[in-house]
């Protein structure tokens, strides 16, 4: 803990827990950019049933630690930290080794019961290594090395896949995840603490309830739902329609990188530049930039022959990936800083801080939902090159060596990426509607 003046000094259990954090966000984004077209290569999947056993993996990983957090608390952190490492280097080992649907489903239940234990347990230790002299920088520090691992994930495993396979790609996650065990089991000390009363399943039960029950607080979570759907297309689509549009060479994890690359760069710049806004003022932009993301990646159809960028031949897919990714980095930056302030607002007096505590529920409804559409637009208008007849196939192949276009197949790949523009449309005029409703009724409350 601090003496009263800001430092940048933490005690060893907040460096061990964000290296053990560092470790579960590689192991998890690793996974989950290849994880549907794992389930479609190596499990035998086809896009929509792959959309919802990856709607599953995502969106439970969002909705389980609302409970696993009063388990950790009852545990103790490391007790805690360690089952979950645990729960995670034999999940992900298991999709390594295992590939029936039944096994995959269990390995993949005890990675979200893994995960779901992490993210509690070392926001916690971040809290307690702090105090309210520093925690802002604790915290910084925190989402910092949240996007470390989420970068070193994903950069890892793209030579992976291309060179062994999509199927060695867990065998990474379940490596770092070990790592993670072995650093918590010799490093990690943290203090006993009886000062707080941990909350019950039927507590946390009442408390969502309170929550989703409210109007307005359920209305925001639904209608930024629509901004974390498109987001969570970097999952969810991008990298089977790279592969399927562009060619197995290809690094759609890479591209995905775009994103946390522009977060780290310009959110304290921006946070910086909203700080007096209004915070639905700030969500408004987030959510103007976001349908425009979708419409960029979009337009790389209308472009026939490779960009020279700086003497490089970039592929046209590649190029316009990019940017719209960037723009989703960009609309993050300004939804994210605000977000939590404008949620707050919505709960009654006195309850802001359990409504803080379900805000992020959003996620959950978005990658359930995310996931699952995408499924259906990739079977439709994208779809995996080995379901289709010999002919096609084979037509498939030589389009993406260059040696003649695409199938008719793939004619409106495109239109995935419009149908999320759409989505985009209508989040932003529920948006829209809900501040001009919210306004009304507080000031016809303010008069009365």
């Amino acid at each position: 803990m601090s003496d009263g003046r800001t430092t940048w000094r933490f005690p060893r259990m907040f460096w061990t827990a964000n290296s053990a954090e560092l470790c579960e966000r590689a192991a998890y984004y690793g996974t989950f950019i290849a994880l549907r077209t794992y389930l479609i290569r190596v499990v035998g999947l086809g896009d929509v049933e792959a959309g919802l056993v990856a709607a599953y993996f995502g969106g439970w990983i969002y909705l389980v630690p609302f409970f696993t957090g009063a388990a950790a608390d009852r545990m103790g952190f490391r007790n805690a930290l360690i089952l979950a490492f645990v729960l995670l280097t034999v999940g992900y080992g298991m999709l390594g080794v295992f590939h029936t649907l039944p096994q995959v489903l269990l390995a993949l239940t005890l990675v979200i019961l893994g995960g779901a234990f992490v993210k509690p347990v070392i926001t916690g230790t971040v809290a307690k290594s702090s105090d309210g002299t520093n925690r802002a920088r604790a915290f910084s520090i925190f989402y910092m090395v949240v996007n470390i691992g989420s970068f070193t994930g994903k950069t890892v495993v793209a030579p992976m896949r291309i060179q062994m396979g999509v199927e060695t790609v867990p065998f990474f996650s379940a490596g770092a995840a070990l790592l993670g065990l072995l650093l918590v089991l010799l490093l990690y000390r943290p203090p006993t603490d009886h000062s707080s009363q941990p909350q019950s399943v039927r507590e946390t039960l009442q408390g969502m309830w309170l929550a989703m029950s409210n109007g307005r607080f359920f209305a925001l979570i639904l209608i930024t739902a629509g901004f974390w759907a498109i987001q969570g297309q970097l999952y969810a689509s991008m990298p089977d329609y790279v592969l399927r549009m562009a060619g197995e060479t290809y690094k759609p994890e890479w591209y995905a990188n775009v994103n946390p690359l522009v977060v780290v760069l310009f959110v304290v710049m921006i946070t910086q530049l909203v700080r007096t806004w209004r915070p639905e003022n700030s969500i408004l932009v987030a959510m103007v930039l976001i349908p425009f993301s979708s419409l960029t990646m979009a337009s790389s159809h209308f472009f026939h022959s490779n960009f020279n960028i700086f003497g490089m031949q970039v592929h046209p897919i590649t190029a316009l990936m990019v940017v719209g990714i960037a723009i989703q980095g960009l609309a993050e930056c300004f939804l994210s800083p605000k977000y939590l302030e404008y949620a707050s607002k919505q709960a009654p007096k006195g309850k802001e801080g359990m409504f803080l505590g379900f805000a992020h529920i959003n996620v959950f409804f978005a990658w359930v939902f995310g996931f699952t559409f995408s499924g259906f637009l990739l079977r439709k208008y994208c779809p995996e090159p080995s379901t289709l007849s010999p002919e096609v196939f084979r037509a498939h192949e030589l389009a993406l060596a260059g040696q003649g276009p695409m199938p008719e197949a793939y004619a409106h790949a495109h239109y995935l990426w419009y149908a999320y523009t759409i989505v985009g449309a209508i989040s932003l005029v529920a948006l829209v509607v809900y501040i001009v409703v919210t306004r009304r009724l507080d000031a016809r409350q303010a008069t009365v």
